[in-house]
């Protein structure tokens, strides 16, 4: 440990802003994140570092490469402490300095950290330090005050220092610190390699032995007490003997309990994260085609999986040790072979029953899930239904279904309660037939008979904890199926490049005259060998253009503008974006310089914030000049009355689908959240449709005044 006596001295710890790319790298390697060295490129001459933003973007393209990535966090004053202390691995701005300088956090700890010096050692240090360099500039403006203030009201010099940080705290608790850029493997990372980086290996080892260690002493309790009863007393030494282990239970299995707590917040985590990420990066075209109903049962099957799959894979462990336990205390009783033979052969039977129930069980998931989808479809199609369907038939297809259903619940439950009733409790049967049989033709010693009751006894036991984990583990299998197209989803490759590079590359091509958008004999079909929806297509879009595209439904203007926007792939033909082919810029960077509004049905408002749904395509959490800069084009929009108008005004929740707000404002809030993505080409797909005059000619001059370079798409 490292005392720091002079907080300057914290600046002998840091690294500048020259250095950050050999710092980033090694902070990936110190932290296990990278196995071997990696080309990690130098900070831009031209980056401003007084943009926390640019230095993301540039910290983010730099590691993604690496499967990292960089997020950008802050801490309210009163709880930069412990920030700090949680943080790492960690890029931590220290401001005062001459020059820009940063700290790489390794790891934290309860009062101090681990960090990385710039000769490559690591240094162990107290966090105070640091906490004391973050908020200088927050505290310096009123250190003079608050000190005459402390002399004047005769603080004595032991308490000085405590009263001093509560008066900061309480003058600056809410106010934020930023500068800190945590780092972490990305989602697309292989989950195994997620998991390891967790310690959740530390947890389940935690969790194993204490249920070892709570078996043999639950088997040392019934020892002691056979050993009284059959000894013929039961001296008091023994039986405090036994009230110590008894008690002894009590810590062992508040350690698992923590365990077990701290390993499933861990891994449900990562896991939820992993989903949401799969579902980020699923393409336009792998949901285009799925209905709401089939979304929803999707969610509704997910649900919870990751507790599933903890509480199956802790009774299976915890019935295997019990198993392994009972073989064990069996060997040791009267007609050991004979038992250990029963208790294998009824195993096996279990098992058979188990899988009875995991067919039984599918098929009536599929069969839910499928009345689940039709249901929404029904009830999204309802006016529809009740025009064009006989009133007489409605309930047809529901009534055959709900039939199969129930059928399928009463033999997924008679199989179940089987198992529940039978598997246990007829294993005691068994086991006490055995001991019957053994004790007519080879007649055993008591403290045999005892020990062979109290395996029967143990694996009953542990019989009922292995159906439990049967039936958790058939409905983890259950959901998974419905959870593994996102989690698969995640490890997607993605083409990267670096952002710098790129802006370097849209700043050349286009000083030089080259369109900003070239199509090339663009073909393309939605099935292979139908027909073509667009032959040999040809355009281009040069910086500053205004282009309407107007022809009859079906003649391929939403196509043209999804392979434009980079939602498809041409069948064949050449697409450039200033002069580069998507393999080469990469689909991420060409959906940020191209954004498309698409059609109403397929634009969405989800249930959050009016803002997060204007800014999420732009940035969030929001800065104050982002919703600065949404307020202004609202308003140029017309929906100035709608702002005024919310109790919470962009803090206003719209509800799912955006079922708050008009068909004409949800249109401006799709015009506006691609405006706000201050993209180099935005496409409006019939976004005017649903507007009156006077708001059509407003939005109008807001998108021709906003839009540098704009193709509208309508009809004529």
């Amino acid at each position: 440990m490292i005392t720091l006596n002079d907080p300057k001295d914290i600046y002998a710890l840091t690294w500048p802003a020259s250095r950050l790319g050999e710092a980033l790298e090694i902070l990936a390697r110190k932290a296990g994140f990278l196995s071997t060295p990696a080309d990690v490129p130098g900070l831009p001459e031209n980056l401003d570092l007084e943009e926390d933003d640019a230095f993301e973007k540039w910290a983010d393209s730099v590691v993604k490469p690496l499967s990292l990535e960089i997020e950008a966090v802050e801490s309210p004053y009163a709880d930069i402490e412990q920030m700090i202390c949680g943080a790492g691995p960690a890029l931590l701005r220290v401001p005062g300095g001459t020059d820009p300088c940063f700290l790489i956090l390794l790891k934290g700890g309860r009062k101090s950290i681990s960090v990385i010096a710039p000769d490559l050692s690591v240094k162990r240090i107290h966090s105070k330090p640091v906490r004391d360099a973050l908020t200088y500039p927050l505290e310096a403006p009123l250190a003079e005050y608050v000190d005459d203030l402390l002399v004047q009201a005769g603080v004595s010099s032991e308490r000085i220092e405590k009263t001093r940080k509560s008066l900061l705290q309480e003058q600056l608790g809410i106010a934020r610190i930023s500068g800190c850029w945590l780092m972490r493997l990305s989602p697309s990372t292989g989950f195994w390699k997620q998991l390891y980086h967790t310690r959740f290996q530390r947890y389940l080892l935690i969790i194993i032995l204490t249920y070892i260690i709570s078996q043999i002493v639950s088997l040392l309790e019934w020892w002691v007490i056979g050993r009284g009863v059959f000894g013929g007393g039961f001296e008091q030494a023994w039986l405090w003997a036994w009230a110590l282990l008894l008690f002894t239970g009590i810590p062992i299995g508040l350690l698992t309990g923590w365990a077990e707590y701290y390993l499933s917040v861990d891994v449900g985590a990562l896991f939820k994260h992993r989903l949401l990420y799969g579902a980020m990066n699923l393409e336009p075209e792998e949901i285009r085609h799925q209905g709401s109903g089939q979304f929803l049962s999707r969610i509704m099957q997910s649900e919870g999986l990751d507790s599933l799959v903890m509480e199956s894979g802790f009774n299976a462990i915890f019935a295997l040790i019990q198993v392994c336990m009972a073989f064990g205390v069996l060997a040791k009783g009267t007609g050991s072979w004979y038992m250990s033979f029963a208790l294998i052969c009824w195993m096996m039977i279990s098992f058979l029953i188990c899988w009875r129930y995991y067919l039984t069980n599918r098929e009536w998931s599929n069969t839910y899930r499928e009345m689940t989808n039709d249901l929404v479809e029904k009830m999204v199609g309802h006016r529809t239904r009740l025009a064009q369907e006989e009133p007489s038939h409605w309930h047809d297809d529901e009534d055959i279904s709900l039939n199969k259903y129930l059928k399928l619940c009463e033999e997924t439950d008679s199989i179940g309660l089987f198992l529940h009733a039978v598997i246990g409790r007829g294993w005691l049967i068994v086991g006490l037939a055995g001991i019957a049989y053994m004790f007519v033709t080879e007649p055993a010693s008591k403290v045999a008979l005892a020990i062979s009751l109290g395996g029967i006894m143990l694996a009953s036991q542990a019989l009922d904890l292995f159906v439990g984990g049967i039936m958790s583990v058939v409905e983890a299998k259950r959901s998974w199926e419905q959870a593994a197209p996102l989690f698969k989803a995640a490890e997607k490759p993605k083409e990267n490049l670096s952002v710098m590079a790129w802006t370097d590359l849209s700043r050349n091509t286009t000083e030089i005259g080259h369109p900003l958008v070239s199509c090339r004999d663009i073909v393309f079909r939605y099935r292979e060998h139908s027909r073509a929806v667009l032959d040999r297509c040809n355009l281009n879009i040069y910086k500053g253009d205004h282009l309407l595209l107007e022809g009859p439904s079906g003649g391929g203007k939403s196509t043209l503008s999804s392979l434009i926007g980079g939602l498809r792939i041409p069948e064949s033909g050449l697409m450039l974006l200033h002069g580069f082919d998507r393999q080469t810029i990469g689909t991420d960077a060409w959906r940020k310089r191209i954004v498309s509004a698409p059609q109403f049905h397929e634009n969405h408002v989800l249930t959050e914030t009016f803002s997060f749904n204007l800014l999420m395509g732009r940035r969030w959490p929001a800065l104050p000049q982002d919703l600065e800069d949404a307020q202004t084009i609202c308003r140029e929009l017309g929906l100035g009355d709608l702002l005024n108008r919310m109790p919470a005004g962009f803090q206003q929740m719209v509800g799912e689908s955006g079922w708050q707000l008009s068909h004409g404002e949800r249109s401006r809030l799709y015009i506006a959240r691609a405006l706000l993505q201050q993209a180099d080409i935005v496409i409006l797909d019939e976004s005017f449709a649903a507007l009156d005059p006077e708001n059509l000619r407003l939005a109008l001059q807001c998108v021709l005044k906003r839009a540098d370079t704009l193709l509208v798409i309508a009809h004529p």
